[in-house]
């Protein structure tokens, strides 16, 4: 959930900017904040409403959709009720993800504790009290939340019945990953740094690892090591990471193609990581995520292909011939 577009932090990306220099400089997610505030619900709608219909028709029958770029309750809350009118508007199966730990306002520089003390004090239960989300997430990472203070959101979130996600070891070896199985999260996402010991963390868990190959891709990051996880023995996710300053492309074909082609999966393992186990870290793998009896109808019609390879092989272009939704043709 966005308002507007980052292009000229785009630039500053290509001059070599790092993604911390640009949140310093108050670009990044600050600066999505600012957009965000400035816009009104019917405008936020609008927009999701234009991004979903264009995800759908590439092929994406589910999606989470997280806040993050209010940093303040009011406009957190304002997210995630455009989040729960898009579940009544959509033929999209939506989960909503409370996200006010993205960011540390500018206000709370240097007093970090107080903003946690907001999240957890106003935050969540205003956003328990209106039931507006399925999940909770922190971003627990280099230069944003410690571990200390994602203990202390997440065990705030569970108390409301809020399931745990964590974003995790993007920037760092941050012990994002290892708090997320501590308590249980149901996906840690990003991991572009996950070692033996984060490995062997989420091997003893039901915790999904979850990739995210555009925000890498875009922000020209070191990969996160699926082939090793998987040779491990665990299962990975591949997910879109669909925001203006990190990975702004809902394309799940691309996607699949990137698990291919930058993470050395086999065409049948992105398969797998883009439909059942992205189910699965969504929570709604017993629905969706698979062709079985007993599942909802939610699949795509490729135009004639000449087997599941080509799906990635052919990473520019749109495979999707026909949308079927909840059983029904779109």
């Amino acid at each position: 959930m966005y308002a507007g577009s980052r292009e000229i932090e785009y630039v500053d990306k290509i001059k070599g900017l790092s993604y911390e220099e640009i949140a310093k400089r108050g670009g990044g997610i600050l600066n999505s904040a600012q957009r965000l505030h400035d816009a009104s619900e019917t405008e936020l709608l609008g927009d999701a409403l234009e991004r979903l219909e264009e995800i759908t028709w590439l092929g994406t029958g589910a999606v989470e959709i997280k806040s993050g770029y209010g940093l303040n309750t009011a406009d957190e809350l304002k997210m995630l009720r455009v989040i729960r009118e898009l579940k009544n508007l959509s033929p999209l199966t939506i989960k909503a993800t409370f996200l006010g730990a993205h960011a540390i306002p500018l206000e709370y520089k240097g007093k970090q504790h107080e903003y946690v003390d907001v999240i957890i004090n106003e935050m969540i239960p205003q956003v328990a009290a209106e039931e507006l989300a399925d999940y909770i997430d922190v971003f627990c990472d280099k230069g944003f939340f410690t571990v200390e203070d994602t203990e202390r959101i997440l065990m705030a979130g569970m108390k409301y019945g809020l399931k745990p996600k964590i974003h995790a070891n993007e920037l760092d070896y941050s012990g994002g990953i290892l708090v997320g199985v501590k308590y249980g999260a149901l996906s840690v996402d990003h991991l572009e740094f996950t070692g033996d010991a984060e490995i062997q963390s989420l091997l003893g868990s039901e915790t999904m690892p979850t990739i995210l190959p555009g925000a890498a891709f875009f922000l020209n990051m070191v990969h996160a090591p699926a082939r090793k996880m998987i040779d491990a023995g665990l299962p990975v996710a591949l997910a879109s990471d669909f925001n203006p300053g990190s990975s702004p492309s809902g394309n799940m074909q691309l996607i699949l193609s990137m698990g291919c082609i930058m993470y050395r999966m086999t065409p049948e393992e992105a398969i797998h990581a883009t439909t059942i186990n992205t189910a699965y870290a969504m929570g709604v793998n017993e629905e969706l995520g698979s062709i079985a009896i007993g599942k909802k109808a939610n699949v795509f019609i490729t135009k004639p292909i000449p087997g599941i390879e080509f799906m990635p092989y052919a990473y520019g272009s749109n495979k999707v011939d026909t949308v079927i939704l909840n059983g029904n043709v779109l």
